[in-house]
């Protein structure tokens, strides 16, 4: 007879005061529960569930005349404990199997009776489902006159602690399984902090030997149980015997040379657990060495890989930044090493001094006996000899496609001539009037075009070496430069002294010309002119109507001043002019002729407010400053007076 107790109402019951409980206790555990991640590790932890819940509940009188046993979804015994009071019946296991299947299907208790026995199933539900994932079965004699149904009930209590038993170890796995991660957080935390300070430290470094001491320094604080080497493919042995050079034995074989020719990590690991880590210290441009680390036993974790394969990368970059800043620093001496042999070429900011020296120079270093400079004129398509010490060539003229400067021109490459008379590839007026036989050239490059060639001769063949050959490529860049400054210096000049809007004189212009002038004139003065509303003006009009009545304003000043007189851009919409040898009474009389062209010709309509100062050589305090403040405080008056007006500054 098999009985179907139907005990979902008390079942929710307990289950609402279990989730009750376990919200109280806590709250962040009320939604957990198993998932089908978790079936691998759930018979595990159904028998270890099972023994707490025998612990804890073996006094009950039904451990002493029956049998539990707790059974799997899979149908298979996990766990038994108590006995029954007579031998098992042959059939005991198709009864048990009966028992669980109608459980799992209907998801309900079950009472069998059957000739001896009482069988009673209880589903053991999830959580948050009503769903079975195990069943408790209890065995005992059948009783006369006694249906199995009368131990349902206390075979479902036991179940309901068996669940709480189930879920607080769960929870306990739970917690664990957090502090786990946590602990691994906190790990991987650490370490990161641990590779940003270590590359930071890295980063800091500016030469070698200081990048692979520190590499090696915190390699040992990050691995303090291992030994590290360096095998470094370049001669940078910095005393340090942690760092070896990298020799290639038997690439086949050696960890380190494979991990170098490979360009990836590499390990071996020994008998006896010893770990040994060989990895590429490599940067954007090459591969320099191999780190290489041997750990020993037990002391290796394979979650620290990717850590030291990051640091490696980060040393093999910060090695390379070194080398390039090394490297960077030679180069800086050779151009001072250059600059000192070409100073005095571009001392001289005069082209035909320029080529002169040249000319001289590249006699005595190349010990030529003759040497021509040439300069391409564009407006007429012809080179000009500009410099030469044969007589006979002075002021010539040739066309681009002729000899030796024709070819230089059209491959823009220096050229080097063994003996012109056995070769004669041109006709060259200079090598056939003077009969030199050896030839060095090289074009003068300004922005990538050829502005003049150089010539160097020696009447012995193959007088001139290749080195002397790259040399005067290198005295060609140099002259090449000097013709630059020299052909740019007048437009620098103007432009450094020019306001670039108005093209009046720039402020540091007006001031050195007034500290020049204190020194050697008994007197002057200053007016300090503002436009009145310009900010009006631009927000008006537009900036460009702005620009143009700065134009307009300072045309207007350069022509109510003499020529000896400068006028100068002071800032913004102010403009300063300083009269030389003029008294305050005077420049009054100016700035007002000032005022009034303004007011009258400009368009749109603006006006200027002024002030005036001046100085003589009987102040105590004679300086620029001091006069520019008596001007603008000057003007600070005539703009709180209306404006359009001009005053004169106290001394």
């Amino acid at each position: 007879m098999v009985n179907r107790i139907n005990n979902d109402a008390a079942y929710s019951e307990s289950l609402t005061e279990d989730r009750a409980s376990t919200s109280t206790e806590a709250v962040w555990f009320a939604s957990e529960d198993i998932t089908e991640a978790d079936e691998p590790y759930l018979p595990p932890l159904l028998d270890d569930s099972f023994h707490q819940w025998i612990n804890e509940a073996e006094g009950l009188p039904l451990f002493q005349s029956g049998e539990f046993s707790l059974f799997g979804a899979d149908f298979q015994r996990v766990a038994v404990a108590g006995k029954l009071s007579i031998d098992r019946p042959d059939g005991l296991t198709a009864i048990l199997d009966t028992v669980i299947s109608s459980v799992f299907e209907q998801r309900l208790t079950v009472a069998i009776t059957l000739d001896k026995l009482h069988v009673v199933g209880v589903p053991i539900r999830k959580r948050t489902e009503d769903l079975v994932f195990s069943v408790l079965c209890y065995v005992t004699e059948a009783e006369a006159d006694a249906s199995s149904a009368r131990h349902a009930p206390n075979v479902e209590i036991c179940a309901y602690h068996f669940r709480s038993c189930f879920y607080r170890m769960f929870e306990q796995l739970y917690v664990q399984d957090l502090l786990v991660q946590q602990k691994q957080t906190e790990k991987e935390a650490k370490r990161r902090d641990a590779l940003f300070l270590a590359a930071k430290r890295l980063y800091d470094q500016i030469d070698v030997s200081s990048v692979l001491s520190e590499m090696l320094s915190s390699l040992e604080q990050l691995y303090p149980s291992s030994e590290v080497h360096l095998y470094l493919s370049q001669d940078h042995l910095n005393g340090d015997e942690r760092v070896k050079p990298l020799v290639f034995k038997n690439a086949a074989h050696d960890l380190v040379a494979k991990a170098f020719l490979d360009g990836q990590y590499a390990s071996e690991h020994d008998r006896d657990g010893t770990i040994r880590l060989a990895v590429p210290m490599t940067g954007k441009q090459a591969a320099y060495g191999v780190l290489c680390m041997t750990i020993g036993p037990g002391k290796w974790d394979e979650a620290d890989l990717p850590a030291f394969l990051l640091l490696a990368d980060t040393a093999g970059s910060a090695f390379e930044n070194a080398k390039l800043y090394e490297q960077s620093n030679l180069l800086i001496n050779e151009l001072r090493l250059i600059n000192e042999l070409t100073k005095r070429l571009n001392q001289s900011l005069r082209l035909k001094e320029i080529f002169q020296f040249a000319t001289s120079e590249l006699l005595t270093i190349f010990d030529a006996d003759y040497c021509c400079v040439l300069q391409m004129n564009k407006e007429k398509d012809q080179f000009v000899v500009m410099s030469s010490n044969f007589p006979a060539l002075a002021s010539e003229h040739f066309s681009p496609e002729y000899g030796f400067c024709g070819m230089v021109y059209r491959t823009r490459e220096p050229l080097i001539i063994s003996d012109y008379w056995h070769t004669r590839v041109v006709t060259s007026k200079l090598m056939d009037n003077t009969g030199s036989r050896s030839l060095i050239a090289a074009p003068i490059m300004v922005d990538g075009e050829v502005v003049g060639v150089i010539l160097v001769t020696h009447k012995v063949p193959n007088f001139f070496s290749y080195d002397n050959y790259k040399l005067l490529q290198v005295m060609s860049t140099h002259i090449g430069l000097a013709v630059t400054n020299a052909s740019l210096h007048a437009e620098v000049r103007r432009m450094v002294i020019t306001d670039n809007l108005t093209g009046l004189h720039a402020r540091h212009y007006l001031n050195e010309q007034i500290q020049n002038r204190q020194r050697k004139d008994p007197f002057g003065a200053l007016i300090l002119v503002d436009i009145d509303y310009f900010k009006k003006v631009n927000d008006t009009f537009g900036h460009q109507v702005g620009d143009q009545i700065l134009i307009q304003v300072s045309n207007i000043i350069n022509a109510s001043i003499r020529q000896g007189d400068i006028a100068a851009r002071w800032g913004g919409e102010e403009l300063a002019v300083y009269l030389p040898g003029i008294r305050a009474e005077q420049a009054y009389r100016i700035a007002e002729r000032i005022r009034m062209h303004v007011e009258a010709e400009t368009d749109p309509v603006v006006t200027v407010s002024c002030g005036v100062s001046e100085w003589t050589f009987e102040n105590e305090k004679i300086s620029v400053e001091s006069l520019f403040y008596r001007a603008d405080m000057a003007l600070y008056e005539a703009k709180n007076n209306g404006r359009n007006c001009i005053f004169v500054g106290q001394s």
